[in-house]
């Protein structure tokens, strides 16, 4: 039974928290074989904790100090043009002064700012709980580390962590001011002190300060939070990153908006195959049941409030709503032991054409309501963890300790829940370990990133199996096994079981990041902890000419770093040389960038300049095109309109934005007067619809099914990203096709109901092209994703070759 005291549900009974006793951990061991033993074991276990450490310096999570923190949050300059301020919620300016009032108001909230957003606005993270001595925070620490590894703890020793996510998108403004209110609550109620005593509630006030501030569902580089998890290009998903690890929250809610009855997960088929689902949806649908209750019981109807009846995906859908891919923050929290994770989608939509077009006394009816709604979810999600702490904590312990000892992936009973079906059932086969070859930028990126997701890397002593001595080596018999393969499998073609998917379908990092991942279902070589990647950068001794081969971003970043020294550099077939005069500054770059220079001995080629883009293009492809150091300016047919300066360009990339009719005659004749001696690369619809209308490369753009996305394999054996995918037939004579598609990989690619635009139909034909059009214009066109949301790290290289190629 639950309690309803001052709007805070507790369930009835609630007994008091026994002291927090118990002795040290035994040291855990994710042995690879007979060679491993108990001593390498804690080594490994010290060097991960070391590693988790550095990684949250950043985001100054201390996890020796004790609460409350009391910390004095700086408060921002006023800013009367926050968007939040016409829906009568809190700016993001006052935020800081809220939250230290909070603090002041007794023993139980402590705040901190953990880091910065993309345009440099403070991130405030709210942890609630009883008060704690060092040791007692210390302490805490020791039985998180023990649950991790997967091995019990004393009970009602352990205060169980639950998290709270607000804001992510930055025009789904209510999750933070439900959040406030809830803290609020915490922080003065008595019948709160019984709950704290048991738990430590956690809030990411806003996780994107730029768009609540803005008004936009983007932070300030253009990027959608809630899809940049497993990438982690962007400081916010970052921050997020690091809460997950450090506090291993059992329960995760991630406040949304608008779904109208409000929409509470669990999701709709297809299930991620690599999470421990058994234990996942039992936990998730019956807090998602209680959330349904106490939303409901609020009292909102459609007649009186405009409001609906709470959905559940799980059971009230049939596909389209998945937790396939861990782009989400919800479907990244399992992975570090959320045994209950939900996206919640507040009901009464108050940002787009309501935000411009409604009366602003009805926008802040909605927001009130939308305010109500989340604090529901909220107060729902602590009673049912409270009420159910113990076996959402041996659940939690039951993840980790399944994939210590590398247990084969269970297949969920059918019925295991109501409604819980073979459409349901997904599962995957984990290798014994995954090899990554050492020595390239590739894979020490890979090997960091990893690293910084608390995956645990080593690095085999000696040469085993034709593989050297320093191959990283990722044991699968880890308690995040389950990351590690979603990260790094090569993924599924789940095309067959579903028509509908709610976003991408394939990620592979193994396939997509240059690294040259390999598995093996056989691991027998000793080996030591890695902390972090070694380095990868190296010049060759003596004098002479250097050769810089473009494979990897990084390769691109050294370069353009060089050019931009004034380097006298010469190109040639996607290598870059250098005199023996700018040696000195290839060091520096070799070891900044990890650049591998080769000598170049007699080779030659065409003077390379620094490379100047004007870029019609997307968000995710602006970033990464200055992640490699390239010069951008953005360019859209309004700019060239209004008179864009082709001067300050070498080459036009194009993919959105820019439409080469709807220019007027001097936008026209300008853009045209720079294709007489620029170049020219593209991507996607927009792209090929530019090179047809500006008459450029002779081929024919066929579009593959719109919705397609996911990892392919190219005939020359490497792997390629298709969203929306494109390929070109007819090739002119000037055409040369540089990849063709071979087979489709992992994701969703179904063909068109006439059986067009599948991937049979692609399948040999060319996916992307260069040529030189009769005017001399150097023009690449790319019907695959290179730079998809920054995610696609190994065919970064692509691009800036294109780049290169046609700016000479």
């Amino acid at each position: 039974m639950l309690v309803l005291l001052s709007g805070i549900l507790l369930p009835a009974g609630t007994a008091a928290a026994a002291p927090v006793t118990t002795p040290p951990p035994a040291v855990r061991d994710f042995g690879n074989g007979p060679e491993r033993n108990e001593e390498a074991a804690l080594i490994g276990e010290t060097a991960s904790l070391r590693s988790a450490d550095a990684a949250a310096a950043p985001y100054h999570h201390d996890r020796t100090r004790g609460y409350p923190r009391k910390t004095q949050i700086p408060v921002p300059p006023e800013n009367p043009a926050d968007a939040s301020i016409k829906l009568g919620l809190i700016p993001h300016h006052a935020i800081a002064a809220k939250l230290n009032a909070l603090q002041a108001l007794g023993d139980r909230v402590s705040a901190e700012v953990i880091g910065k957003s993309a345009g440099g606005r403070d991130l405030y993270f709210v942890t609630v709980t009883a008060p704690e001595s060092a040791w007692e925070v210390r302490e805490q620490e020791r039985l998180r580390r023990q649950i991790e590894s997967g091995r019990k703890i004393p009970k009602n020793r352990y205060k169980v962590p639950i998290y709270v996510n607000g804001n992510i998108h930055g025009n789904e403004w209510e999750g933070t001011d439900a959040a406030l209110k809830v803290i609020e609550e915490l922080a003065t109620s008595p019948q709160a002190a019984e709950l704290l005593k048991r738990t430590r509630l956690y809030f990411n006030v806003t996780a994107n300060p730029d768009g609540r501030v803005l008004g936009q569902r983007q932070n300030g580089n253009g990027f959608d939070l809630n899809r940049d998890m497993i990438t982690a290009s962007q400081p916010e998903a970052r921050a997020m990153r690091q809460i997950m690890i450090d506090r291993q929250p059992v329960a995760m809610l991630d406040l949304h908006g608008y779904v109208n009855g409000t929409l509470i997960e669990p999701t709709t088929p297809p299930h991620g195959a690599n999470y421990e689902y058994d234990l996942f949806i039992t936990n998730t649908y019956a807090n998602g049941l209680g959330m349904e209750a106490a939303v409901n019981a609020l009292g909102y109807t459609p007649d009186k409030d405009g409001v609906h009846p709470v959905q559940i995906p799980f059971r009230d859908s049939e596909e389209g709503w998945d937790d396939w891919p861990p782009i989400f923050t919800p479907q990244y929290a399992p992975f570090h032991g959320a045994v209950a994770a939900h996206t919640v989608e507040i009901p009464l939509r108050v940002n787009g054409s309501d935000y411009t077009n409604l009366p602003v006394e009805e926008l802040r009816r909605r927001s009130r309501i939308n305010t109500e709604v989340g604090a529901a979810a909220v107060r729902a999600t602590y009673a049912h963890v409270l009420a159910n702490r113990d076996k959402m904590i041996a659940d939690q312990i039951e993840v980790f300790r399944r994939g210590a000892a590398g247990e084969p992936s269970k297949q969920v009973p059918l019925g295991i829940v109501p409604g819980f079906g073979p459409e349901d059932v997904y599962t995957t086969a984990y290798p014994r370990a995954y090899l990554i070859p050492p020595g390239s930028p590739a894979a020490a990126r890979l090997v960091d990133h990893l690293i910084a997701n608390d995956v645990r890397v080593e690095r085999a002593i000696r040469p085993f199996r034709g593989h050297p001595a320093g191959t990283y080596v990722v044991d699968m018999r880890q308690p995040k096994r389950g990351l590690a393969n979603v990260m790094l499998e090569a993924g599924a073609d789940i095309s067959p079981r579903v028509d509908a998917m709610y976003d991408i379908s394939g990620w592979s990092l193994g396939l997509l990041w240059g690294a040259g991942v390999t598995a093996v279902q056989d691991l027998r070589v000793p080996t030591e902890p890695v902390r972090a990647a070694a380095p990868t950068g190296t010049v060759p001794a003596g004098r002479g000419a250097l050769a810089l081969k473009i494979t990897d971003g990084r390769d691109a970043r050294a370069l353009n770093e060089l050019l931009a020294r004034g380097a006298e550099i010469t190109w040639a077939d996607g290598t870059a040389i250098l005199p023996h005069t700018a040696r000195e500054a290839a060091r520096e770059v070799a070891a900044r960038y990890g650049a591998r220079f080769d000598r170049a001995g007699t080779a030659t080629g065409t003077r390379l300049a620094p490379v100047r883009i004007a870029a019609a293009a997307a968000a995710d492809e602006l970033y990464s095109l200055r992640e490699m150091g390239f010069t951008v300016t953005p360019v859209s047919t309004a700019l060239a309109n209004a008179g864009f300066d082709w001067n300050t360009a070498d080459v036009l990339y194009v993919s959105s934005g820019l439409s080469y009719t709807a220019l007027n005659p001097a936008a026209k004749a300008a853009l045209d007067a720079f294709l007489a001696r620029g170049g020219v690369v593209t991507r996607g619809a927009t792209g090929a619809t530019f090179n047809t209308a500006a008459a450029l490369l002779t081929v024919t753009p066929v579009a593959g099914r719109g919705d397609a996305n996911g990892v392919v394999r190219m005939s020359s054996g490497e792997h390629g990203f298709v969203y929306s995918p494109r390929w070109f037939t007819g090739l002119g004579a000037e055409v040369k096709a540089e990849q063709r598609y071979d087979a489709f990989v992992s994701g969703h690619w179904r063909p068109n109901p006439d059986g067009t635009g599948g991937p049979d139909a692609a399948k040999g034909q060319a996916a992307v092209v260069s040529g030189r059009d009769e005017r001399g214009t150097r023009v690449v066109l790319f019907g695959t994703e290179p730079l998809f949301r920054n995610h696609p790290k190994g065919l970064f290289a692509q691009v800036a070759r294109a780049l290169y190629n046609t700016a000479r």
